[in-house]
């Protein structure tokens, strides 16, 4: 399979196409007429989000470097819709996070899954090993490509006030109401 490089992207942003509750999520990236789009579990949307985010507090912390903002730069705020047309390249099994300290550049690699996956962030990717998608962005542009994706994870479905589990447009079986009421003191309800 190939490799899909970006280094760095025009856009890198997570997305989703479908109703809450039926979503389909995908990462993005997309430079000079190149669009790749693949396709990843709601877990590993908000997942990849919270370690972003940690990673760069970490090195904020460590190294106090002024190019690392706290927040999302407002100026790289990205609400747009997906790029089409929407091909999905390959469903991702792993993703890898890593600082470039020599580039200050945030590494973020989405492989394919594979009954024989490659080392993460690997120079050596056989051409007969798993697709893989790798992006290297700037640390404004991940704060950026985090914020959209904790916002996208969170527009899905209202959550139950009892339970806690998303609600459904059908319909919803709580199960801390499990289809019963508490009989009365007589024996009746």
């Amino acid at each position: 399979m190939p490799v899909y490089y970006y280094d760095p992207p025009e856009r890198f942003v997570a997305g989703s196409v479908g109703q809450p509750g039926d979503r389909t999520f995908y990462l993005q990236a997309s430079s000079t007429g190149r669009v790749t789009s693949v396709v990843l579990e709601k877990f590993q949307v908000s997942l990849l989000a919270e370690r972003i985010d940690e990673l760069l507090d970490e090195v904020l912390r460590r190294t106090s470097d002024p190019g690392i903002p706290a927040a999302a730069p407002a100026a790289l705020r990205d609400d747009g819709p997906l790029d089409l047309p929407l091909t999905e390249e390959f469903r991702v099994g792993a993703i890898a996070l890593a600082w470039d300290g020599d580039g200050d550049r945030v590494v973020i690699e989405a492989q394919e899954e594979s009954d024989k996956p490659v080392e993460p962030l690997s120079d050596d990717i056989p051409p007969d090993g798993p697709g893989v998608l790798r992006v290297r962005i700037s640390p404004a542009a991940a704060r950026a490509f985090a914020q959209r994706a904790q916002e996208l994870v969170a527009a899905g479905r209202p959550p139950c006030p009892l339970c806690g589990l998303p609600l459904d447009a059908d319909g919803h079986v709580c199960p801390r109401q499990n289809g019963h009421r508490a009989a009365s003191a007589n024996g009746t309800e």
